[in-house]
């Protein structure tokens, strides 16, 4: 049985088809064209589906409500013979939810979760690099007990060039070889990858300082988004990458709450 997995964010609306454990591709289009009519979301799925009979259902967790309306016609349109399952708060993890304000976890956030735990089981810290970078924290004792939202480099890049008169938007490239620019284009790419790692670490030893008195286990660092490679020089840390950790989370919570 294979399921197709959907996670709507702000930027970017992330697909793939989920069976037995992998993901057999995951890819992305912008989130504002999710409904357009040549370019959006309905023909790919449309194409999936015909290649892939053993397709039973759909999986989704969004952050976008106004792209929410939109996804749902598109999956109805494919009738597909089990339901489709929208993650939220209210829905089974594997692991508890020991944040006091549950309704408040982006929907992206528990797919993590749902997904670490399932995969790796717990304590784990999930780092995930999008638009917005976000860490979420599973412990042995608490369950899903919280985490950090900090911006993403892409943000840092647009913020830098929306708010000077004089600095340019940077390109995608994240290759950084030395500390010192020699140019404006240099110098702001050595600030947003260096200091963007340096942020990620700061943040990371903070977590892992507050978890150590508790008696925790060390807990598996996991990463996933757009933006993870940049950990594999900035982060000490040991860590996992996992570039369907969405997708495969949506598709354990799928198995809990529906199958």
């Amino acid at each position: 049985m294979s399921l197709l997995c959907i996670d709507i964010g702000n930027t970017h609306t992330h697909y793939g088809v989920v069976a037995t454990g992998a993901t057999g591709f995951q890819r992305a289009l912008p989130t504002r064209l999710l409904d357009d009519a040549r370019e959006g979301l309905g023909p790919v799925l449309a194409q999936i589906l015909a290649g892939d009979p053993a397709i039973e259902g759909a999986a989704f967790c969004s952050v976008v409500p106004a792209a929410t309306e939109k996804l749902s016609p598109l999956l109805a349109a494919l009738k597909l013979p089990r339901p489709v399952f929208q993650l939220t708060s209210e829905k089974k993890l594997g692991v508890r939810i020991g944040y006091p304000r549950p309704k408040e976890i982006g929907a992206d956030r528990l797919a993590n979760a749902a997904g670490a735990h399932a995969l790796f089981g717990s304590p784990a810290i999930v780092i995930d690099l999008g638009t917005a970078v976000t860490f979420d924290i599973i412990t042995q004792s608490r369950g899903y007990e919280g985490g950090i939202i900090a911006p993403g480099v892409e943000v840092m890049r647009r913020y830098l060039h929306e708010q000077t008169a004089l600095l340019p938007m940077l390109d995608d490239s994240l290759v950084v070889t030395r500390a010192i620019g020699q140019s404006t284009v240099e110098a702001m790419r050595i600030g947003t990858v260096v200091g963007f790692g340096g942020m990620i670490q700061a943040l990371l030893d903070a977590v892992l300082a507050e978890l150590a008195p508790r008696g925790e286990p060390l807990p598996r660092v996991l990463a996933t988004g757009s933006s993870a490679a940049l950990l594999d020089k900035t982060l000490r840390h040991p860590f996992t990458p996992v570039p369907d950790l969405t997708l495969r989370g949506l598709a354990a919570a799928w198995q809990l709450n529906i199958s």
